[in-house]
């Protein structure tokens, strides 16, 4: 068992637009990203499920058929291997929760949000 806070966890500046802070468990991986306004996340799949839950702010979502834009206090599914991108529409808080954990971001191999793309 562990207890912490965001504020207790290092924090790591991705690109100009994107920092994140992340705690992995043995079987899931739970994210803060801290998003600009015109921050892009380039389109990805991954084999983990997402649950994205906006505190505040709005991002937009693309999947190959439809748009999605996640506002404040709601909450986006995505299932394991669906590709998708995002854009923030506005400075935005998300806590983005995986299982199984992401180990392409454990190992560093996460080249596309490193990215600066506006």
């Amino acid at each position: 068992m562990e207890k912490t806070s965001w504020e207790k966890l290092e924090g790591e500046q991705l690109n100009k637009l994107v920092s994140r802070q992340m705690l992995n468990g043995d079987n899931a991986t739970i994210a803060r990203l801290l998003m600009t306004r015109g921050a892009v996340v380039p389109r990805h799949w991954h084999v983990s499920e997402q649950f994205s839950l906006i505190l505040s702010g709005a991002l937009k979502f693309v999947f190959d058929d439809r748009e999605v834009v996640v506002r404040g206090g709601e909450v986006l599914y995505i299932p394991a291997n669906e590709p998708h991108s995002a854009v923030a529409l506005e400075d935005t808080v998300d806590i983005d929760f995986f299982a199984p954990r992401r180990e392409d971001w454990i190992r560093r191999e996460d080249a596309y949000l490193r990215e600066q793309r506006v």
